[in-house]
């Protein structure tokens, strides 16, 4: 019988929330505790609202498994931990401590202490260098849990000092780290080429820049987003003689929607987009704002030609106290319409389209339509974003070929001619 604990982070205090208890994946529930429903009455997800009996299996691993990486990393952590990989408890007990958002996985006889080590420039360099394999074994080191299926870890950088420091017991982390690709040429160029352009385009982004740990070489470079869901104040306390951020909730799309992570990309017109707009619709704190935010981020995906924008690539951000949600800024914004080997089918459809090359202005007409936003103001909202897209995109090349990146103007080219601004600039009116 296994049994975790599941706390949450509010104000600086992590504060036990309930826990999984089962035998195994098949009947492992969570439920909140009495103390905590009866005191606070803020669910950790939409998908999980405040009630008394257990959820059910399937409830509780849509949320919980979409906590854990995928793919390479995750096989990676259970070979290393003798663990199945698909035992989630097993795994969620491995990396819990350190998940996206506020919450903390555990068990009860656990006494954690937060702390902070310096991780060597070699070691960085080895990240850049030996890419998923390293990234795993940091991930695993640190019982660091970061969605999705690229090889990424958690790292806390104290830019006083430009130094990076591997977290440790219940110590958050301030950036994710993420290598070059091995199948995808450029890969880190590319993030942040897309991120830049979607700056410049209006969108709200984390801030991101290029770790260059030699001369540039695919093999030199790592990506670093600064993490929205952390936090620095005047208060904060200190860990290992460095500020300590405090964790803010946030939990994706597909947990707040209670679809597992293997059905993050939609399979029969599930109409996933309308989903996603509702969800703001029902929960934002400003529904309006954040409505118009994730049309854009949808419009941005298009033209850049980013194809892997599934659901768990949008989240909902929670405030300090848990009692507020908004868009969160948009992340992992990629042109994956570059690469010949990537599919051109989009993670969702945009009306009744789902592949990039039968998306039309149209298409985005009849979706405005489906989802409840106006037509007139979103498709004038279409239409600025492809009007100053090539500007900012060739803006961004420019930024980027100063700090000695120069793949950057085959990418845009490559962008220019395969992604969903080629068809965006002769349908524009």
């Amino acid at each position: 019988m296994k049994n975790l604990i599941v706390s949450a982070e509010q104000n600086g205090v992590l504060v036990p929330v309930g826990s999984i208890s089962g035998r195994n994946n098949a009947d492992a529930c969570f439920r909140y505790s009495d103390e905590y429903r009866k005191r606070s009455g803020i669910p950790v997800s939409i998908s999980l609202p405040m009630q008394e009996a257990p959820f059910t299996a399937e409830q509780t691993a849509n949320f919980f498994e979409g906590l854990l990486p995928e793919g390479f990393t995750r096989r990676t952590v259970a070979q290393w931990m003798h663990v199945d990989e698909w035992d989630y408890l097993s795994i969620l007990h491995i990396l819990g401590r350190e998940c996206l958002g506020a919450l903390c996985i555990t068990e009860a006889e656990e006494g954690l202490e937060a702390s902070y080590e310096r991780i060597a420039e070699s070691k960085i360099r080895e990240l850049a260098a030996e890419g998923a394999v390293k990234s795993a074994e940091l991930v695993t080191e640190a019982h660091l849990s970061l969605t999705g299926a690229s090889g990424k870890v958690g790292l806390y950088y104290y830019e006083p000092q430009v130094a990076w420091y591997l977290p440790a017991g219940t110590a958050p982390s301030t950036h994710i780290v993420k290598q070059s690709h091995v199948r995808l040429d450029a890969v880190v160029t590319n993030e942040r080429l897309s991120m830049m352009t979607a700056e410049r385009c209006g969108l709200d982004v984390p801030k991101n820049f290029i770790i260059n740990t030699g001369k540039g070489g695919e093999h030199e470079v790592l990506f670093a987003s600064r993490r929205y869901d952390r936090l620095f104040g005047a208060d904060c306390p200190f860990v290992s003689g460095l500020p300590r951020p405090y964790r803010l909730h946030q939990e994706d799309l597909a947990q707040a929607m209670g679809i597992p992570a293997a059905a993050k990309y939609e399979r029969d017109n599930d109409r996933y987009l309308k989903g996603m707009f509702d969800v703001l619709r029902k929960h934002s704190a400003d529904p309006v704002s954040d409505q118009l935010k994730l049309w854009d981020i949808v419009v941005f995906n298009f033209l850049i030609g980013n194809t892997d924008a599934h659901i768990k690539n949008f989240s909902l951000l929670y405030g300090k106290d848990m009692r507020s949600i908004r868009l969160a800024p948009a992340y992992d914004i990629i042109s994956t319409a570059i690469y010949e080997q990537s599919t051109r089918k989009m993670a969702f459809h945009i009306g009744e389209a789902v592949y990039l090359d039968e998306l039309t202005r149209d298409s985005f007409r009849q979706a405005a339509d489906e989802i409840g936003l106006g037509e007139k103001m979103a498709m004038r909202r279409f239409d600025a974003m492809a009007y100053r897209f090539r500007h900012a995109l060739h803006e961004s090349t420019e930024a980027l070929l100063k700090e000695g990146f120069s793949k950057a103007s085959e990418i845009e080219e490559r962008i220019l001619q395969t992604a969903g601004i080629r068809t965006a600039a002769r349908q524009h009116r």
